[in-house]
């Protein structure tokens, strides 16, 4: 009877630790298990809703591993990781950024491509109608930091056209001028066709020809940093794969 006790507890704490046991009675890992990782991904602020998607993509093909995601402004994001911020792949809006790592980025390659558009409050009160109606005298404009992707394209916007537009705010990513739109701290802003889209009814969307000439590459790497290389050679592949260009092909995005 004291042999089945045994048995019955030895049993009971294999349930409890969902591992599988030996054969002698003993506990021991099942050999389908993973440790448990976790992947540090920082990716441009415009990537937030499809590198989310991707991730939860990315956790169901790999037991165990945990992606954690980190959105910001490229330039904000580059400069964290060459000052030691951990990240194990990085994806960004601009091919200047993932230049700034150097030797840090491992093979980087173009994923995605994106464009410009204005947004304006659901619509358009101010009657915006084209990148120089921007400076209307009654119109308050945000943009992106010219450090960031999405302001450097708004500067070569102006560099094309001769028009330098008066912005009220420089914001530090894309998401922060979206989101002075939509919560009427402005009246218009320059953004990605991609967070315009996923903004909804929130907003009203007005393009200017000059747009179409100003196409940013977004590039993505592993990182030479990263605490498992493989890992993150694996997540790079499913995002240059037919599933993570799918989702953001879905969202928006041009092809690479």
């Amino acid at each position: 009877m004291r042999r089945c006790a045994v048995a019955v507890a030895v049993a009971a704490t294999c349930l409890l630790l969902t591992a599988g046991c030996s054969a002698s009675g003993g506990v021991g890992a099942g050999s389908g298990d993973s440790a448990a990782t976790t992947l540090d991904v920082s990716a441009a602020a415009s990537l937030k809703k499809t590198f989310t998607a991707i991730a939860d993509e990315f956790e169901e093909q790999h037991d165990g591993v945990t992606v954690r995601l980190s959105f910001d402004g490229s330039s904000t994001l580059a400069n964290q990781i060459r000052q030691g911020a951990p990240a194990d792949v990085f994806a960004s809006a601009d091919e200047k950024n993932m230049d700034k790592l150097g030797d840090l980025a491992i093979a980087p390659e173009v994923f995605a491509t994106n464009t410009l558009v204005i947004v304006t409050a659901p619509g358009n009160p101010r009657g915006i109608r084209s990148f120089a109606d921007l400076n209307k005298p009654d119109v308050t404009t945000v943009v992106c930091q010219s450090a960031q992707p999405c302001g450097a394209a708004t500067e070569t916007v102006e560099r094309n056209t001769g028009i330098t537009v008066d912005a009220a705010s420089e914001e530090q990513s894309v998401s922060a001028v979206l989101t002075k739109v939509t919560t009427g701290q402005a009246d218009a802003g320059v953004v990605y066709v991609t967070d315009a889209r996923g903004a909804g009814d929130k907003v009203a969307t007005v393009t200017d020809p000059a747009f179409a000439a100003v196409v940013n590459s977004y590039p993505i790497a592993t990182l030479t940093g990263a605490g498992d290389v493989e890992l993150g050679t694996r997540f790079v592949e499913l995002v240059l794969g037919v599933d993570g260009q799918r989702i953001l092909r879905d969202d928006g995005f041009g092809a690479p």
